[in-house]
């Protein structure tokens, strides 16, 4: 086998629950923080359902979760408005930049295995749900742990974030790769894994470390081994409902998959 990939060309990895934030932790108590400003209770699970998206999409989601609708009518009045999400949305922000850092942590195995795909060849991308403004926490943090990508692109950079595939067609522009197949997209949220489908890559879901498994590095160590499965379970059959190509533990188990769809095109297989 040839040391340098010849048909992927790059990966292309979302940020919280996939490279950093084991279990995508930092938005969810800031979600429930934000909505109980305003006198709404909403759960962590309801939270975590439109994780991936930008985050006045997500919140504006959440508002239409008909609980969470009849919740704000309660206590407000009137059904939410766009200025509630607008409201809402600006006291979200501030409030996630300042735990951004404080959840940047790596998650284990993915230096390294970056590190393998760029010695064979790979050029790395990465896209966001999050701002600018919060990834300028992280970014640092993550660069001084071994993980720099090539290109970096937040929510607010493209006229739209996902579903939708223009940060993936950004990133691309930014590392000069071209076809879109010959990409791998990464990541833990079935709407990023949607992304990925629609702008022609492959996809790979990121099930235990992410969103849909939804705990920390030590809390997933401290499951019994029958919750771990059944939890492990669920999230790769979310993750495979959404669409993936391939759905791997985490970042860590990644070689082994851009090596078969290496394989995959080079038989003249496409996504």
């Amino acid at each position: 086998m040839s040391d340098t990939f010849e048909h992927v060309r790059a990966v292309v990895f979302d940020w919280a629950g996939t490279t950093v934030d084991h279990g995508s932790l930092a938005p969810m108590g800031v979600f429930v923080e934000a909505f109980a400003r305003f006198g709404v209770t909403i759960t962590v699970d309801e939270a975590r359902g439109p994780m991936g998206m930008a985050k006045r999409p997500h919140i504006a989601a959440l508002m239409r979760l008909p609980r969470i609708t009849a919740a704000w009518r309660d206590k407000h009045g009137h059904e939410p408005t766009e200025a509630d999400i607008d409201a809402l949305y600006q006291v979200f922000v501030p409030m996630n930049v300042e735990v951004a850092a404080r959840y940047a942590d790596l998650i284990p195995g993915v230096a390294e295995a970056v590190a393998h795909l760029r010695r064979r060849g790979l050029k790395i991308g990465s896209s966001t749900g999050y701002t600018r403004e919060i990834m300028a926490e992280v970014i640092p943090v993550a660069a001084a742990q071994g993980y720099a990508p090539d290109s970096i692109v937040c929510t607010g950079d493209t006229p739209d974030g996902r579903p939708t595939p223009f940060m993936l067609y950004k990133a691309f522009l930014e590392l000069a790769v071209w076809p879109a197949w010959s990409c791998v997209k990464v990541d833990d949220t079935g709407v990023g894994i949607k992304e990925g489908l629609n702008g022609g890559c492959w996809t790979v879901g990121v099930a235990v470390t992410g969103n849909e498994f939804g705990l920390s590095l030590a809390d997933t160590a401290a499951l019994p081994p029958q919750a771990f499965a059944a939890r492990r379970a669920a999230a790769i059959e979310r993750l495979t409902d959404a669409g993936a190509h391939y759905v791997i533990d985490g970042v860590a188990d990644i070689i082994p998959v851009i090596a078969a769809i290496e394989g995959r095109l080079a038989r003249g297989e496409r996504p």
